[in-house]
């Protein structure tokens, strides 16, 4: 049976935990992590354990703007999910914050994910629910009604990384100035990225293509908390049918995937800052209006689903 209370930990540690104990599971194996939705947030913290970290995402400038500035990705992609490289049966985690709800065609891009983890896999999905007093309001009211007043500081512009990454050719060091010039530079856009199915793998020029080195970076998590004072709200939301508590719930008993854990939470309100309150408020008469078929209670959904080893078992 599923687990449905509110999470004894964030999310983010919640999930960085499940993969922790993930990784103790496979002791002699090298962790792949798919991040999806890697255009916002923060990643997976599996601690001193050796991992390949990939990043896939919706393309807009903002978030292709994040996903430079993240130092956990070995590789990333922006573009249509339903198209973007995804080997079967290639990644140990699939981390979706924020995602499920803010893509078309969702249950099209939750079975790229779902085939892209091996069995025994980890799927982990947070999201906002639409058949809550919350996610009715973010469906209809203006978008500016109920935005945070925080706004982030510029920073900044980093060097990009990942796939997306030039590798410069061997040269004198470039001077300071030069050097800020070519880090403002985002890399071209429509540019296509092949993902290989290994950390190892050959590119079209048959040549090996080894994954970046990490020497000495800063845990996700602990990024996350240092900046939560400054963090946004999620993107825009589309709220396709899946993505909710129920909808979720179909979907793996329809793909035979097993719920190990539920929770929900009210995060996305509570990151509102100022507009709380008012926010609350707006969801209890909503709420009321509907006669509880839209609850007030919660605004998120946490879910650990689990792929099974054997892809004939069923869940029962």
């Amino acid at each position: 049976m599923t687990d449905l209370r509110t999470p004894p930990v964030n999310d983010g540690d919640l999930f960085s935990e499940r993969a922790r104990q993930y990784a103790l599971e496979k002791p002699l194996q090298r962790i792949h992590i798919l991040e999806a939705g890697c255009g916002w947030g923060a990643g997976l913290d599996l601690g001193d354990r050796e991992c390949l970290v990939t990043g896939v995402d919706l393309e807009s400038p903002e978030l292709r703007a994040h996903a430079c500035e993240r130092p956990d990705l070995d590789e990333w992609h922006l573009g249509d999910l339903r198209t973007v490289p995804m080997p079967p049966r290639a990644y140990d985690i699939v981390h979706a914050t924020y995602l499920v709800e803010r893509v078309p065609h969702a249950e099209l891009v939750l079975d790229r994910f779902v085939a892209a983890l091996k069995p025994g896999g980890l799927l982990l999905v947070h999201l906002r629910d639409r058949n809550t007093a919350f996610g009715f309001l973010d469906r209809h009211l203006p978008r500016w009604m109920h935005a945070s007043g925080r706004r982030r500081k510029p920073r900044p512009a980093r060097a990009a990384r990942g796939a997306h990454a030039r590798v410069p050719a061997e040269s004198p060091a470039p001077s300071p100035a030069e050097g800020a010039a070519d880090a403002a530079v985002p890399p071209p856009a429509g540019t296509a990225v092949a993902l290989p199915d290994a950390p190892n793998a050959p590119d079209a020029a048959g040549r090996e293509r080894l994954a970046p080195r990490r020497e000495g970076r800063r845990a996700p998590a602990a990024e996350a908390r240092d900046g939560r004072a400054r963090r946004l709200q999620p993107p825009p939301a589309i709220y396709d049918r899946v993505a909710s508590r129920q909808g979720m719930q179909w979907y793996c008993v329809m793909r035979g995937l097993m719920i190990a854990e539920e929770y929900t939470s009210r995060q996305a309100i509570d990151a509102l800052g100022a507009g709380t309150g008012l926010t609350d408020l707006l969801c209890r008469l909503v709420s009321a209006a509907s006669r509880g078929r839209l609850t007030a209670d919660h605004s998120d959904v946490t879910l650990v689903i689990r792929k099974p080893e054997n892809r004939f078992a069923r869940v029962i």
